[in-house]
């Protein structure tokens, strides 16, 4: 029996289980600038649900479908991105912050908190307070992780259709 054969039924037999995560070397790679981008996506998904032009009673089929496709859409993209908002804050949570950056900075837990609480809530509805209360949240958290790094931070305008700002380390 070959070698390749032997590999073959060893996979068959105890198949091995997928893995994902962001590090755990750790490698010292983290930034909050994706949690900013997912929940600047939740507020604009907001917007275009809420933009939707209501069917009328005399609706064809085909315009029925294109707006329930279209709704669904929106709505399943608003839910991964609040998803991606809670995932890139674990990992930072978990992963990077130590207790003497929660003994410097003791609003840190309350932060995290409200953006699970938050993040969950925009999946759940249409709520364009929850997704802007969201993004608030995540630029504390971003606020408070450069500040860990002694970077002082600059807000920039994102530029995109959602309007609003990013937090970004300030060049020294």
């Amino acid at each position: 029996m070959r070698l390749g054969h032997v590999f073959a039924i060893m996979n068959r037999l105890l198949p091995a289980e997928e893995a994902s995560a962001h590090c755990d070397i750790p490698c010292g790679i983290y930034d909050p600038h994706p949690a900013q981008i997912a929940a600047q996506t939740v507020i604009r998904m907001n917007q275009l649900i809420q933009e939707l032009k209501p069917l009328s009673a005399e609706a064809s089929k085909e315009e029925r479908d294109k707006y329930v496709h279209t709704l669904e859409r929106y709505t399943s993209v608003k839910e991964e991105h609040a998803e991606l908002v809670k995932k890139e804050v674990r990992i930072i949570w978990g992963d990077y912050f130590k207790p003497e950056h929660v003994e410097k900075y003791p609003e840190l837990h309350n932060i995290v908190w409200n953006i699970m609480k938050l993040a969950s809530k925009a999946r759940q509805e249409v709520n364009m307070q929850a997704a802007q209360d969201l993004l608030a949240e995540v630029q504390k958290f971003a606020d408070i992780f450069w500040a860990t790094k002694g970077a002082s931070v600059r807000r920039q305008p994102t530029l995109m259709p959602v309007g609003g700002e990013y937090v970004y380390p300030a060049a020294p």
